[in-house]
Parts: structure tokens; C-alpha cells; sequence
């Protein structure tokens, strides 16, 4: 990254009391290599640490000697094809890190609190004065013109005079113009520095006005600004101020709320500044680029993205690729000693052009410009497979299949490689580019190196686990939305990992010494399995479906939400919960085993899914898995090469009993909900009446007792076909019936009544006064948005506990 690291590395030095220029070229580019080295090592570490799977052997880095020959070719040849070329004009210009930016490098700021300053240009003639009025005043020591509406009876006779510099030895024309002047727009003159400003460099072109430049490099007044010379640009701003006040011509200053370009990189305001830089002519490379993404040779996921692409791309304006920096691809371009240009791969090609131009050889100096990051970085697709040779990998990978990338740089980096690989290698990059959000900080703002608001992936790793860190950013980056940095969604992902590890060691602690795994799921679904074995293999066979279609679909963090789901409530709340009996043997030893083989198959089934989510945890049980493996049946030695889950079409005689258990998941659910709502201790047991019509229900019922009573904290069970209940009996429905749970004896109800409507009433009180503030629309204006949205969610979670409150005060007053 050309500018961050350039910026970060003239930092350390500044400290040390150096700059680049004391230092010179060779010795700044030698320190920025130290610590590319550094760095560059720490971030591979942390995606070692990570859990990366990589082929680490092919690690690139886009100042490789490789690349660098395929920069200097595609430099060359799009030279030839005049695509590049040299030009002087009005660039964005960054003051602190002295080079210019690109427009796509220019963030704007639009609360920018300025001001309109007005003052007058006295006539030459001495006949009167013409106001003017500007943001920027200390610009006015490059005016070259003022300029009024042709049309405008009232500067009409005023076309073609002059007014007098009052600081400077120069007079100004007064020029008319009707493309840059609104007569109805403040005094209907407008003041014209064609060097400073974009629409007035356009006026000049057309007028053929001088162009004077009035800032240095580094943002300072130059030898054009008269007594003003060497004032950094915003004391000058009131160095001006203060001379036009002196001299009697200031006439308005109020407040102006206005839009400021800013550095991506520093941060500083951007000055519009003649320069002499290099270009690329983009819209050739762009149409060719938009009609691939129009035929459908590449896809954009989400699909909405692609308008976007279409906006940029039919908007496009030549790329200016040269940076006033050292660090980076050095341009290939040598001028000889009359400023001819030189464009060649290397140095003894451009003195071998140079000796046939001037029938002699002669002295080269080479450009000291760099090329934009992102130049090379457009080359990646192909200049990592050693193109320009035709190699194997070019021919074996060349285009890939996916790019993953943030929204931010589609055009930065995903236009690019598009433009330039539809150019060199005739067909596109990849075919599909998923485009995932941004990471924030808890404060919203975007994490950016720039910013210094990272988040320390080993840090994060080491409080809360690789596993738990992976599947925090899985989970939460969707397609195209952003996600905040959360502790907490970390802390329970972390649980989540200890939960999978809990679990896991309960069904290795009970297999037998001995145990042999069933070969295949034909022969365990011989076995005599009961209602949660078929009712988690079916359940298995969904969620393998459901990864399997989401991740084809980039839906990512949907997939981590069906493996998040299965792994923590299906596998290790219920059905582990369900066979505890069984495999402690008090149900019998052929249910014990089959509750083992299923446990022991739904388990390395898990871990397969879990393997690309949490691979850690994902190894280190699947090691567990393999001490079972029979002899004649081997197993991949680790599971990131075993084969993808694959699914297992369930024999009919599953369905019953599966859609039974899941029936009596309901019920359980409803025992629990009761419970939560009407505030019952959890040591406290409870009789649980049913009524359904369902026969399987009530053979499941039956059968599963102990693992009812354990679950739902039950004393007795009863299932009946009719039920007539009394006052003391709370109600949830299900879909086969209604649970009810008698509470005589174990409320007091009166009492319970109270509590509850005290807590009601706290919460409407709550719900009106956020009501009250979201409805003010001075707060919803000053306040920042997140801070409305969360607003809005406590609203909406006040309203949530609201109403759970005021269901059970309704079962306990029926």
C-alpha cells in the first residue's frame, strides 16, 4: 500500500528527527523495506495463527522482481498503444504527503464549517469596484480574471477592463462568461483562479487565461504570492483577510457550511494544484469492462453492486497513475538532456532508444515518480502466475473463480483488475465477486489502518480463540453489510466453542472401550434406532443441505447460522440431552449402542461442516474420531482433506419418529417458556399435563420420561385426549395440542400478580420516554445515527419483555 506505508514510515523517522530528503531516495526505500519485512511477516503470522488455508508456498507480494516485470510491460505496452500518456493539468493535491491523489482518493466532507468571504477589486480606471465572494481568499493571489454574465445589464459596459491586483503588480480582465456565472447568484461575479479550482481551470482553458500557481509542494505560498511567499496556505488565508481589511475592500464575512475534499490517506484538506502527471485513458479499458459484467461473464453478489460498478465505470475519467512518492514501482520513463521521454522495460532499453534518437549516447535520468498502488495491484490475477511467460499456473488458474472483497474498493482494485485483465489476457479475471461489509469499531467508524482503530487479530485470538474470532467474523459480515467489532458476540462464540468441546467429550467418555463405528450409514440405519436418532440424522441431513446451498450462494454468515444452530441447540442441548439416559444404560444395552453409533456418526458428521468455520477444534476432535477408525476402513488423517459431508436419503420408516420428536421438542419448549415467564425457580418441579390427539406423540412421550423430566424440570407427566383446566393452570399452545402446567401450590399467585404488573408498569414508563425522544426531531437530527438505531432496538426489546410480562399476568388472571 503505496501511501499508508510511505505515511507510516516517514512517521517513525520524524521521530527520530529524519525525513526522506535528509535521508535521500536510496537509504528511505531501504528503511520501508525493514519494515515491510516486519510487518509483513506479522500479518502472514496472524493469518497463520488464524487458521488460513493457503498454499503458503505461493505467497506473492507485489514488489516481487516478478511483478515488477509485468508492471513494466503493461506500462510499455499500453504506452505504445497510447492508453498512457503525460499530461499538465488540474490534479488533486495532498500538502502532507506531498503527491497527488487520485479522485477516488478524495473523501468528501460536507459539514464543513467555512466561511463566505467578500470583498472588492477596485476598476483600473478608477471609475468604481466589483465584489467578489470566496471560500479560499488566499487564492486570489492567482486570479487572473473576473468574470460576469455576458447578459448582465449590470457588468454588461465592464467586459473587456480591467481591475488592479491590490497586492500584486498585475491587472485582472474582466471576462464574460455565461457557463460559469449566474447573474441571480450572489453579486454576479465571480472571481477566476484557473491553478486553484476545477471549474475555473475549464473557464480559463476557454478564455485562454494565464494559469498561476500559488502553493508549493508543501502547501506554502510560492514566489507568486507578492509578500505573502513562504505563509503556510491557512495563515496566509488570514494574512489576506487582514491585508484586504486594511485596505478598506473587505465587504461581507458570514458562516458557510460547505463540502472540503480530504486525503483517504492524511486526512488534510485537498488542494486542486496544476501538475504534470502521468494518465491512463480509461475509457477504452472501461467498455470493454462493463460489457463483461452486461453479458454476465462476470457476477456480482450481491447483484446490486453491479449498479454501482455501472455508475463508476460509465462515469470514468482518466486514471492519473504517477504519485510524488519513493515508495513503489518506480515509473519506466528516462527524459534525455532536452526532455524527450524514453518509455522502455528497463534502463538499457531506454539508452539503447535514446543513442538511435540522438545518433549518440547522452545522460538519462529516470522519472522520479512511483506508480499508484493500484496499478500493480490490478495485475494480480495474472502477474502472481508469471505472466508475461505463458506458465503452467497461468494456463491452471488463470481466471480464478471467486474474488472476496469489501464494497470500498470495487473500483480502487475490482474495476482495475477487470480493465486490465480483459486488456492483456482477453478474458476476465473471475467470475464471480462477492462482495462482503466492513468491519467497524464499536463507535461505528470504519477499522483502517489509516485510522488506527485496528482490532489485533492475535490479541483477539488469544482472549477468546482462533475458532471463536473466525466464526465472530463469519457469522457477522454479510453480503454488501457492514458489522460491528463486538466483545460480546466474541465472548459467546467463545462459549460456543467450549459448548462443542463439552459435548464431544461426553460422547468419547461413553464409547467402550473397543467401540467399533458402524462402516456407513446404511448399516447404522439398521440398527434399532430410536426417535431422536432419526430425528437428528434428519436433522443433519438438512443442515448439511442448508451449508452446502448458502455457501454455493455466498450467504456465509446464513451457513454459520445453520452450523451455529445444529451444533449448540440440536446436537448438544437436545439430543445429547435425550440419549443421557440411554447411555448410562438404563434403557438397555442394544439402545445404548445404537444411541453411541448415532451420536458417534452425527459427531464426525458435525465436525465436517464445523471444519472451514472453527478448524481448530474442528482438528483436534476429529483426532478423537480417528482412534475409532477400523483398519480395513481408514480415515483422512485430518478432516480439512477429508471428503465433504455428503447427504444420506433417510429409509421412510424414519419419518414418523423424527416428526414425533420434534413435536415433543414443542412441548418441552412450551414447559420452559412457562416457566421463564411465570418466574418458577429451577429447582423447582413441576407437573406437566398434555393434551393431544397425536398417537406418535404420545408413544414418544411415554418412552422418553426421564429425558422430559430432566429437560423440563417436570415431577409427573400426563398425556390426555381432553382437559379441562382451572384457574391455577398456566397454558401454552403447541402445534398438536396444549401444555399445561399446574401451579396450586407452587405460586403465590397474588403475590406473582404483583410483581408482575410492578415490573409492567416500570416498562411502559421506559417504552414512553424512548418513544418520546425518538419522536423529538431535534434528536433525530444532532444525533449521531447509531445512536438512533439504538435507540430503536431498546425500544423494541422494552416492548419485547413488555409483552412476555403481560402474557403471564393474563395466564395468571384468566
Amino acid at each position: 500500500a503505496g501511501i499508508a506505508t510511505q505515511v507510516r514510515v516517514e512517521r517513525m523517522l520524524a521521530e527520530q528527527g529524519l525525513d526522506r530528503y535528509k535521508m535521500g531516495r536510496e537509504k528511505f526505500i531501504a528503511a520501508v523495506w525493514e519494515r515491510r519485512e516486519k510487518y509483513g511477516s506479522t500479518i502472514t503470522n496472524q493469518q497463520r495463527v488464524m487458521g488460513f488455508s493457503l498454499d503458503w508456498s505461493r505467497e506473492r507480494f507485489t514488489m516481487d522482481d516478478g511483478l515488477s516485470r509485468a508492471v513494466h510491460k503493461v506500462f510499455v505496452d499500453l504506452y505504445k498503444e497510447g492508453l498512457i500518456y503525460r499530461d499538465t493539468r488540474l490534479v488533486n493535491w495532498d500538502p502532507v504527503t506531498r503527491t497527488v491523489l487520485s479522485d477516488l482518493e478524495v473523501e468528501y466532507d460536507d459539514s464543513y464549517e467555512g466561511e463566505l468571504f467578500s470583498f472588492a477589486y477596485e476598476l483600473t480606471s478608477g471609475s468604481g469596484e466589483i465584489i467578489v465572494a470566496t471560500t479560499r481568499p488566499e487564492t486570489m493571489l492567482g486570479d487572473t480574471a473576473i468574470a460576469v454574465h455576458p447578459d448582465d445589464d449590470r457588468y454588461k459596459h465592464l467586459i473587456g477592463k480591467t481591475v488592479k491586483h491590490p497586492f500584486i503588480d498585475r491587472e485582472i480582465p474582466i471576462i464574460g462568461d455565461a457557463v460559469l456565472v449566474d447573474p441571480k447568484f450572489g453579486s454576479g461575479a465571480v472571481k477566476v483562479t484557473p491553478a486553484h479550482d476545477p471549474n475555473d481551470y475549464e473557464t480559463g482553458k476557454r478564455h485562454d487565461l494565464e494559469f498561476i500557481s500559488i502553493l508549493d509542494e508543501a502547501g506554502h505560498i510560492n514566489e507568486h504570492g507578492g509578500k505573502f511567499h513562504g505563509m503556510e496556505r491557512f495563515e496566509a488565508r488570514k494574512a489576506v483577510k487582514k491585508a484586504l481589511e486594511d485596505r478598506g475592500l473587505v465587504r461581507e464575512t458570514k458562516k458557510h457550511k460547505m463540502s472540503v475534499g480530504r486525503s483517504q490517506r492524511s486526512g488534510t484538506i485537498v488542494e486542486p494544484m496544476i501538475s504534470t502527471q502521468w494518465f491512463v485513458k480509461t475509457k477504452p479499458l472501461a467498455e470493454t469492462a462493463i460489457a463483461s459484467v452486461e453479458k454476465g461473464d462476470i457476477r456480482f453478489v450481491p447483484s446490486q453492486w453491479e449498479k454501482t460498478y455501472f455508475h463508476w465505470m460509465n462515469e470514468i475519467r482518466d486514471w492519473c497513475i504517477s504519485r510524488q512518492l519513493w515508495w513503489g514501482h518506480r515509473i519506466p520513463a528516462w527524459y534525455g538532456p532536452d526532455g524527450e521521454i524514453f518509455v522502455a522495460h528497463d534502463e538499457e532499453e531506454a539508452h539503447k532508444a535514446a543513442r538511435k534518437h540522438y545518433g549518440r549516447a547522452v545522460e538519462l535520468n529516470q522519472d522520479e515518480d512511483v506508480l499508484d498502488t493500484w496499478f500493480s495491484s490490478g495485475l494480480w490475477p495474472f502477474s502472481t502466475m508469471g505472466w508475461p511467460d505463458k506458465t503452467a499456473d497461468l494456463k491452471a488458474f488463470y481466471p480464478t473463480t471467486v474474488l472476496v472483497t469489501a464494497f470500498d474498493i470495487i473500483f480502487f482494485w475490482v474495476a482495475r483488475m477487470i480493465m486490465l485483465g480483459l486488456h492483456f489476457m482477453k478474458a476476465p479475471p473471475f467470475r464471480d465477486v462477492y462482495i462482503h461489509g466492513l468491519l467497524r469499531d464499536e463507535k461505528g467508524d470504519k477499522i483502517s489502518k489509516t485510522k488506527g482503530n485496528g482490532i489485533d487479530p492475535l490479541v483477539a485470538v488469544e482472549q477468546y480463540g482462533a475458532d471463536a474470532f473466525r466464526f465472530f467474523l463469519m457469522a457477522t459480515l454479510s453480503e454488501g453489510k457492514d458489522s460491528v467489532y463486538s466483545e460480546q458476540r466474541l465472548k459467546g462464540y467463545q462459549n460456543f466453542a467450549n459448548k462443542i468441546w463439552n459435548s464431544s467429550r461426553f460422547v468419547f467418555m461413553n464409547l467402550p472401550e473397543g467401540f467399533t463405528p458402524v462402516e456407513s450409514p446404511e448399516a447404522l440405519y439398521k440398527l434399532k434406532l430410536e426417535e431422536e436418532d432419526w430425528w437428528v440424522l434428519a436433522e443433519l441431513n438438512r443442515v448439511q443441505a442448508e451449508v452446502a446451498r448458502t455457501v454455493k450462494e455466498y450467504k456465509i454468515h446464513l451457513a454459520a447460522d445453520e452450523v451455529y444452530s445444529f451444533t449448540w441447540r440440536i446436537f448438544c442441548d437436545w439430543y445429547i440431552e435425550f440419549i443421557k439416559p440411554r447411555m448410562f444404560g438404563k434403557t438397555g444395552e442394544e439402545s445404548a449402542d445404537s444411541a453411541r453409533q448415532t451420536a458417534y456418526y452425527t459427531l464426525k458428521s458435525m465436525l465436517g461442516i464445523l471444519s472451514p468455520f472453527m478448524p481448530y477444534i474442528a482438528e483436534e476432535l476429529y483426532s478423537h474420531i480417528l482412534k475409532y477408525r477400523p483398519a480395513d476402513n481408514p480415515l483422512d488423517e485430518m478432516i480439512i482433506t477429508a471428503p465433504w459431508p455428503t447427504l444420506k436419503k433417510l429409509p421412510k420408516k424414519a419419518e414418523r419418529p423424527a416428526m414425533a420428536l420434534a413435536l415433543l421438542q414443542d412441548v418441552i419448549g412450551a414447559a420452559r417458556l412457562i416457566r421463564g415467564e411465570m418466574n418458577i425457580p429451577p429447582d423447582t418441579k413441576v407437573p406437566l399435563i398434555v393434551r393431544t390427539d397425536n398417537a406418535d406423540l404420545k408413544k414418544v412421550i411415554a418412552s422418553k420420561e426421564m429425558a422430559i423430566q430432566r429437560l423440563g424440570r417436570i415431577s409427573e407427566i400426563k398425556v390426555v385426549k381432553t382437559y379441562k383446566s382451572n384457574k391455577f393452570d398456566a397454558l401454552e399452545t403447541f402445534t398438536d395440542g396444549e401444555v399445561y402446567l399446574p401451579l396450586e401450590g407452587i405460586l403465590d399467585v397474588q403475590k406473582e400478580s404483583n410483581r408482575l404488573k410492578g415490573e409492567v408498569q416500570k416498562l411502559d414508563k421506559t417504552v414512553e420516554g424512548i418513544q418520546k425522544k425518538l419522536s423529538n426531531a431535534k434528536f433525530l437530527e444532532n444525533a449521531p445515527a447509531e445512536v438512533v438505531e439504538k435507540e430503536k432496538g431498546k425500544l423494541a426489546e422494552m416492548e419485547q419483555k413488555r409483552d412476555a410480562l403481560q402474557r403471564s399476568l393474563k395466564r395468571l388472571n384468566k
